[in-house]
C-alpha cells in the first residue's frame, strides 16, 4: 500500500516541533545529558514488535533532525509497507544524546500513525471485492487531524471531509433545530455555492424519500440494519452517493459492503485504533557507545 500523497514539510515541522517542546521543556533531556557523554554516538534500529502497516516515518525523521541535525536515518521499510514482527523498519545513527532525546516523540508519532494504518488496512481487506471504500471522520485528535487522515490513506482508506468548511453535512441536530429535514436541506441549498456538496444524515427510509426529492449529493445512512441499508441502496438507485456508518468492525464490514453502499465511514480508526508496537532498540551485536574523533 502507498499513500495518495506524502504530507508536506510545512505541515509536519510545526507539529513535531510542538511535541518536542512539550517533552524537552525548559531544560532538555536531564537524564541523557547527565548519563551520556557529549561525544558519545550510537546506532539504533526502529523494530516492529508486532505485524502491521508502517506510517509516519517522515515525522520520525523530523523529530531526530530537529533535536540534532547530525543524526542520520536510513529507511528500510517506507510508509505503506506491510511489516512482520521483529522486522527492522529504519536505522538511526548519530549523537547518542540526540537519539535518546527524540526517541519518545518519534515513537509516539510512528506507533500512533502505524496503528491507524494497520486498523484501516484490516477493514479495507475485509471489504475487498465490494465497491465500498473505507473512509475516516472528523473524530480525530485535536491538532493531529492531517496526520491521522494521512495514516488512513496509507492503510488504503480514503478521507471524508477535513473540516466543517469542506462541505455541508446536515446531521440529526441540524434537522432538529431547523424543524425538519426538508427545511434544513432547502436552507443549505440556498446558502452555499454551486461547488459545495450537500450530504444529509438519514435515520429512516421515510427521511431518505424526502432527501432524494430535495436533490442532495450524498446520504449518510446512520446506524441502519443491513436489511434497511440494502433497501436504502435500492431506493437510491445510484442517483446519489450512499455512505453507511455505525458499529463498523472488520467482522461487520463485509455484510455492510455487500448492501452496495459506496462508502463506509469508521470513526474509531482515528479516535480509538490501538497503536502498533514499535521500539527503538540497540541492534544485535551493536556497540553501546562509540566516540566522535
Amino acid at each position: 500500500m502507498t499513500p495518495l500523497s506524502p504530507l508536506p514539510s510545512i505541515v509536519i515541522e510545526p507539529i513535531v516541533r510542538t511535541a518536542l517542546l512539550e517533552d524537552l521543556g525548559r531544560s532538555g533531556d536531564l537524564t541523557s545529558d547527565a548519563v551520556v557523554p557529549r561525544e558519545c554516538t550510537a546506532t539504533l534500529v526502529l523494530k516492529a514488535r508486532q505485524p502491521g502497516v508502517v506510517a509516519g516515518l517522515d515525522l520520525v525523521a523530523f523529530a531526530f533532525l530537529l533535536v540534532d541535525p547530525a543524526i542520520d536515518m536510513h529507511i528500510r521499510r517506507p510508509d505503506g509497507s506491510d511489516i512482520a514482527a521483529g522486522e527492522t523498519i529504519a536505522r538511526v545513527c548519530g549523537p547518542a544524546r540526540g537519539l535518546l532525546a527524540a526517541e519518545r516523540t518519534a515513537l509516539n508519532f510512528l506507533c500512533r500513525l502505524s496503528g491507524i494504518a494497520t486498523a484501516t488496512a484490516a477493514i479495507v481487506e475485509a471489504v475487498r471485492g465490494h465497491k465500498a471504500r473505507i473512509v475516516c471522520t472528523r473524530k480525530t485528535t485535536p491538532g493531529l487531524r492531517a496526520l491521522e487522515k494521512y495514516a488512513v490513506r496509507v492503510g488504503g482508506g480514503s478521507n471524508h471531509r477535513f473540516g466543517l468548511d469542506d462541505a455541508v453535512l446536515i446531521k440529526d441536530n441540524h434537522i432538529a433545530i431547523a424543524g425538519d429535514i426538508r427545511t434544513a436541506i432547502g436552507r443549505a441549498r440556498a446558502a452555499v455555492g454551486h461547488m459545495v456538496k450537500i450530504e444529509v444524515e438519514i435515520d429512516t427510509l421515510e427521511q431518505l424519500d424526502i432527501a432524494l426529492a430535495s436533490k442532495v449529493d450524498a446520504v449518510l445512512l446512520d446506524n441502519m440494519s443491513v436489511e434497511d441499508l440494502a433497501r436504502a441502496v435500492a431506493m437510491v438507485g445510484g442517483r446519489v452517493i450512499t455512505e453507511a456508518s455505525g458499529r463498523v468492525t472488520p467482522k461487520t464490514a463485509p455484510a455492510i459492503a455487500a448492501t452496495g453502499v459506496d462508502l463506509i465511514s469508521v470513526g474509531w480508526l482515528t479516535h480509538s485504533a490501538p497503536i502498533l508496537d514499535i521500539g527503538l532498540d540497540m541492534p544485535a551485536g551493536g556497540n553501546i557507545c562509540t566516540h566522535l574523533n
